[in-house]
């Protein structure tokens, strides 16, 4: 290829609500999704996540790490596939007009209603491949919004279910991303995004709940097993593009009206290094 460069309690929630209504954030966890709410949301203040939702992860690292982490952001609130359309409406909403999304590849601002499945529209991109691991579109991993984002269709079709890895040519209509017959590469701005997505899967989903273990390597091809690389460039990926504001919004509003659980490496970056 050619390249070119312990566990989290319920009550803990509820200690969080009650910090979030003291600061004037949105309290977290109505009973069902709240699949078209498009209010805005506060920044979650990072002292107060480790006071109570991380607070059974701090000072660890390596497999306990991943553990305790595993531990904690299983305890979710699951949507249905239809479901999805709504949530990434809100979670994945244009900062500089609410009518739009961000679509994760192109980076183009398209109308929330032109999705679908049609050339020019916007499609539910799963960043971890549902072939790898053959989970499909079933409620679980299939429907997480921590790894579902908009693409255009077309551009979606492209990247298929590739592993990703730098190298390939550009592709047609969407500048910045380049593929190749084995991986895809993302523009700059969300490479680090792409990582942190299949870095929070793989810590998510450890086959202990009738899924399989989803895990990280270093290689591309990985086919229908439930795996997916490059693990060295996604590494390389996050750290060169750390979370910005838009994905620290989307972290919030999946768990403030959605899942109700969080995405670690986006929170804490470092924590990627501390386990891989």
């Amino acid at each position: 290829m050619s390249r070119r460069h312990l566990p989290y309690r319920r009550p803990l929630l509820a200690t969080f609500a009650a910090f979030a209504v003291l600061a004037g954030t949105a309290a977290a966890a109505p009973a069902t999704p709240a699949a078209s709410r498009t209010t805005p949301v506060a920044a979650t203040p990072l002292a107060a996540l480790d006071d109570t939702y991380y607070q059974d992860a701090l000072g660890k690292t390596g497999t306990q790490l991943k553990s305790a982490l595993h531990s904690i952001i299983s305890v979710q609130t699951k949507i249905s596939y239809s479901q999805v359309w709504d949530a990434l409406k809100n979670t994945d909403q244009d900062p500089a007009n609410s009518s739009n999304v961000i679509l994760l590849y192109t980076g183009r601002s398209e109308p929330k209603s032109d999705n679908g499945g049609a050339v020019g529209q916007w499609n539910r991109e799963h960043v971890w491949a549902k072939s790898h691991g053959d989970f499909g579109t079933s409620t679980g991993p299939g429907t997480d919004i921590h790894h579902l984002r908009p693409e255009d269709v077309t551009v979606n079709s492209i990247r298929g279910n590739k592993d990703f890895d730098n190298g390939g040519t550009a592709v047609s209509g969407a500048a910045g991303n380049y593929t190749d017959s084995d991986s895809f590469e993302p523009r700059d701005a969300v490479k680090g995004d792409v990582a942190r997505m299949i870095l929070y899967m793989a810590v998510r989903y450890e086959g202990d709940d009738a899924f399989p273990d989803l895990e990280p390597n270093d290689r591309v091809e990985n086919g229908s097993a439930p795996n997916i690389g490059r693990l060295s460039v996604l590494k390389q990926w996050s750290q060169e593009d750390p979370p910005d504001s838009f994905e620290e919004r989307r972290n919030d509003v999946i768990f403030d009206q959605y899942q109700h659980n969080r995405n670690p490496f986006i929170d804490h970056p470092e924590w990627v290094e501390a386990i891989w």
